[in-house]
């Protein structure tokens, strides 16, 4: 069950859009009647998701939602501040750039401020891709397709939407997929380059094997409402529950197909996203999770072991739980965490897994904004494949979120569509071959249609343009790196040489001073002089012996990456 809000003509008309605040709400019993003595089983409006939570102590209950840790909490009682960072005046149709969401103060500008984008009003060369999809679908059902790469869509998909008009657009909305789908039209990718197979709406016997009973139920119920809220950023529509259906069997069918050998591998263009919903709660944008799903699906058809590997910015911290205490499925995360500071504050260093399990949950958390391509492949280098093919799966899944890409305006990482090709083909060399790549999240359309590309090509066979060898972390990047291998070296002993490897980035860094692995601290000395000489007459001795020693630890580095 959830929440709706009942039109009256006087209050907003058919469209669904209030200008009254003081505008009535009710909730639907299962029968469709007004039902207000019955808690709801998950869809909750923002006022009242606010007022059940006001008295929970856990951080991750209490703040659930991006508006928090985006924007900060509003200490006004305003029902429809969700997306709203401020109160000035602006219009509406023009304020917003179609490509990052973000609002433009001059709204006569031809770019936006922030992106650089051309200011439009809808996604251009979509009805390309478009006018292939039926032929593309014949072609499939036919067999008549030599395609290695199987491709999951659905048009249906795309009437999830945020019915209420807000003072701020949601950043998940349907153009995300007409981007990616234009990209690879224009590629020469779609449909000539893979084949789309046909989609289907999964079965409730299916989600119960990941959701329980009472999340299906409430985000089935969704289908009887105009509109409705999970939690304050999380909505529905009246198409939604069949949306995230179509995403799920969609999933699911694409890693059965490839399980069995028809495809190589493949790529899921679905929304909603999944990696945030947990076993009880849908939430983060997040209705049904699509790669828990998909792993389920795989195992079904004959993979004892499944390898999820999320780069979403966001931690996944919906499939976390669904296979914490799962050794047949390895759940590996790189994300911002900040201390927990950043949504959805899971996903830290320490959490290993449960039950005997450690060790099967692998968190890479970033410390800060700004992390790049570098750092992305220092960690798969060092910590992501030696645990990958230590596991050795027999199904590869990518929650492939594209949020931590350049631009984004929610990641605010610098990951370039060169990287994200990287990544994937490095994956490529696991469980055969068998790589089934999900859409999470991403908010910059340019940002996600050349990412998601660049990732596609890889899977046709394409090598990425620019490959790191020896990649240089930054400092932020190689502490982050540094602490998995202090944690995870005790749960898979293949670690312990790559803890090693990184101790010639500590000395360049100046990291060194106290060098933690595993259990054992080692303090390193520095032999400048005695100390004394910084305030006497030797004072120039101390500091030309100090530059000299620096500059003999950087020329020994550059040896040691080469």
């Amino acid at each position: 069950m959830g929440w709706i809000k009942l039109l009256d003509p006087a209050m907003g008309g058919e469209n669904g859009t209030h200008k009254n605040k003081s505008e009535k709400r009710a909730r639907l019993a299962p029968n469709g009647s007004s039902d207000a003595s019955n808690p709801p089983l998950g869809a909750l409006e923002p006022e009242a998701f606010k007022e059940e939570n006001n008295g929970l102590t856990e951080p991750q209950e209490k703040d659930t939602t991006l508006k928090d840790f985006y924007f900060g909490d509003d200490d006004e009682d305003d029902e429809d501040d969700e997306w709203q960072p401020s109160k000035i005046p602006f219009d509406h149709e023009n304020s917003f750039c179609i490509n990052c969401t973000v609002r433009n103060y001059d709204c006569t500008a031809s770019s936006c401020e922030h992106c650089g984008a051309i200011m439009a009003s809808k996604v251009n060369g979509y009805d390309a891709f478009q006018a292939q999809i039926e032929d593309a679908i014949s072609r499939y059902n036919a067999s008549s397709s030599s395609s290695n790469t199987a491709f999951g869509f659905d048009e249906r998909m795309l009437l999830h939407n945020e019915i209420e008009m807000k003072s701020y657009p949601h950043p998940e909305r349907p153009d995300r997929l007409r981007a990616i789908a234009t990209s690879l039209t224009e590629s020469g990718i779609f449909p000539e380059k893979c084949t789309l197979i046909q989609a289907r709406e999964i079965t409730r016997e299916e989600l119960l094997n990941v959701h329980s009973l009472d999340n299906v139920e409430a985000v089935e119920q969704t289908k009887n409402m105009l509109y409705s809220y999970f939690t304050p950023d999380t909505y529905a529509n009246a198409h939604s529950a069949c949306a995230a259906k179509l995403a799920a069997g969609i999933c699911a069918d694409l890693s059965t197909s490839i399980m069995s050998g028809h495809f190589k591998n493949g790529f899921a263009l679905v929304r909603p996203p999944g990696h945030h919903a947990t076993i009880k709660q849908a939430m983060g944008f997040c209705l049904h999770n699509n790669a828990a799903v998909a792993a389920i699906a795989a195992q079904k058809a004959g993979a004892q072991k499944v390898l999820i590997v999320d780069w979403d910015v966001h931690h996944g911290n919906g499939t976390q739980e669904i296979f914490d205490g799962n050794k047949s499925v390895l759940y590996i995360s790189l994300h911002r965490h900040e201390g927990g500071n950043f949504y959805p504050g899971t996903g830290a260093f320490v959490e290993v897994g449960t039950n005997g399990a450690e060790g099967f949950s692998v968190n890479i958390p970033w410390s800060c904004g700004g992390i790049g391509d570098r750092d992305y492949i220092f960690a798969f280098k060092n910590v992501v494949l030696p645990i990958a093919k230590e596991f050795a799966p027999d199904m590869t899944i990518i929650s492939a979120g594209f949020d931590a890409a350049r631009g984004d305006p929610l990641g605010g990482c610098d990951v370039t569509p060169a990287g994200y090709a990287q990544m994937a083909h490095m994956l490529t060399s696991l469980s055969d071959g068998k790589l089934l790549v999900v859409l999470e999240g991403g908010y910059n359309l340019r940002s996600i249609s050349s990412s998601a590309t660049a990732v596609v090509k890889v899977l046709l066979g394409e090598k990425p343009e620019i490959e790191l060898e020896d990649p240089m972390p930054s400092r932020e990047g190689l502490e982050s790196v540094l602490h998995v291998l202090q944690i995870q070296v005790h749960y898979w002993p293949v670690l312990s040489h790559h803890c090693a490897v990184v101790k010639p980035f500590l000395d360049y860094y100046s990291l060194s001073s106290v060098i933690n692995i595993g259990n054992q601290t080692r303090k390193r000395p520095r032999y400048t002089g005695p100390f004394w000489w910084k305030c006497g007459s030797k004072r120039i001795f101390f500091e030309l012996i100090s530059k000299r020693l620096q500059k003999k630890r950087l020329m020994r580095h550059d040896k040691g990456i080469r």
